[in-house]
């Protein structure tokens, strides 16, 4: 067992580990002493991408009796390291009682391949809709435009610019994906305005049909000079004022104050909040609360963008309750950040 390439654990039919290999030990970090004769799910704490229990929720000593195995998954251990699982169960007969749960593991490192076709399958889902209803309407145009009132004319035609524009955001979506996974994001810095780039980021809102008074913009302290992308800038913002609109409740508040070497701005919205245990997981690829729609990269990039500007982000649970976002920017001039 200790010359295979994966971490393997074996376990019997009451649950105790009977057999933990090398890379095992080393892919969790738990001594094969202390394994071995223990629980499984005392030997492999793992956590899902939601934050529960992954052995709760997969319960492999009961539920259905069917069940031979589960596809390979990315799992957390409680410090927050990935690692790729795959569970297969063994049993006395066919839908009979489990006599052994066989687990194998791999580091999360060896998942670029898997992360790339990943990324393929979830832009091919977004992009199936829009694309979809673009060749609809302009195939019903083409072929009954004499037909069509300028009522229905004008709907279809509304519906595949608004489509356009869907597409096109994917796009650069993914061009940034692609640009801070290989270290070539570019920074072009300039003096800017903090508050009247989040009072520009606002009144888009208020443009685009929300009510003005969901928002509630504030200056605390005096802002040093800011030299930063103001393109970027108004990438970060618009999606945490979005992120606070769409899934948030309640007042929007975005406070701008200075701190340590610089500027920190929060985005603060008064909805549910995110979990404390989905937290650490909230700016990875793909990642999506139950309420959340898309492809799951707006946070993983406003991550990337931040940081390419020598900046750090953070997300909690604002003052008055809902989720907190709060990033911030080095000051001083290009040559000294």
């Amino acid at each position: 067992a200790d010359d295979l390439p994966d971490g393997l654990v074996v376990a019997d039919a009451r649950g105790r580990v009977i057999l933990f290999n090398t890379l095992a030990v080393q892919l969790t970090g738990v001594p094969a002493e202390t394994a071995l004769g223990s629980d499984f799910r005392s030997a492999l704490p793992f956590v899902g991408p939601d934050g529960h229990d992954w052995w709760e929720a997969s319960n492999p000593y009961g539920g259905a009796r069917d069940r031979v195995r589960q596809a390979e998954r990315s799992l957390y251990l409680p410090d927050e390291r990935e690692v790729l699982v795959a569970a297969r169960y063994v049993r006395a007969r066919p839908e009979g009682d489990l006599i052994r749960l066989v687990v194998t593991l791999r580091d999360a490192a060896t998942r670029a391949e898997r992360t790339r076709a990943d990324l393929v399958s979830e832009v091919a889902h977004e992009l199936r809709s829009p694309l979809t209803s673009v060749k609809g309407f302009t195939s019903t145009l083409l072929t009954k435009w004499e037909r069509l009132t300028d009522k229905q004319k004008l709907f279809m035609l509304e519906t595949v610019n608004a489509d356009a524009d869907r597409v096109t955001r994917l796009i650069h979506d993914l061009l940034d994906v692609s640009r801070i996974e290989s270290g070539r994001l570019e920074v072009r810095r300039q003096v800017v305005d903090l508050h009247e780039a989040v009072r520009r980021v606002v009144a888009g809102r208020v443009f685009s049909g929300e009510d003005e008074g969901r928002f509630d913009v504030r200056v605390e302290g005096e802002i040093p000079q800011m030299w930063l992308d103001p393109d970027k800038l108004e990438q970060i913002l618009s999606n945490l004022v979005e992120n606070g609109v769409r899934h948030g409740a309640g007042t929007v508040s975005v406070v701008i104050e200075p701190c340590e070497g610089g500027a920190a701005v929060s985005v603060r919205d008064e909805g549910q909040g995110i979990a404390p245990e989905t937290i650490p997981r909230v700016f990875r690829q793909f990642w999506r609360s139950k309420r959340r729609s898309g492809t799951g990269l707006g946070l993983f990039i406003v991550k990337g963008l931040v940081e390419a500007h020598g900046g750090t982000i953070t997300v909690g649970r604002a003052p008055g309750g809902g989720a907190e976002f709060r990033f911030t920017m080095p000051a001083g001039a290009p040559e000294f950040v």
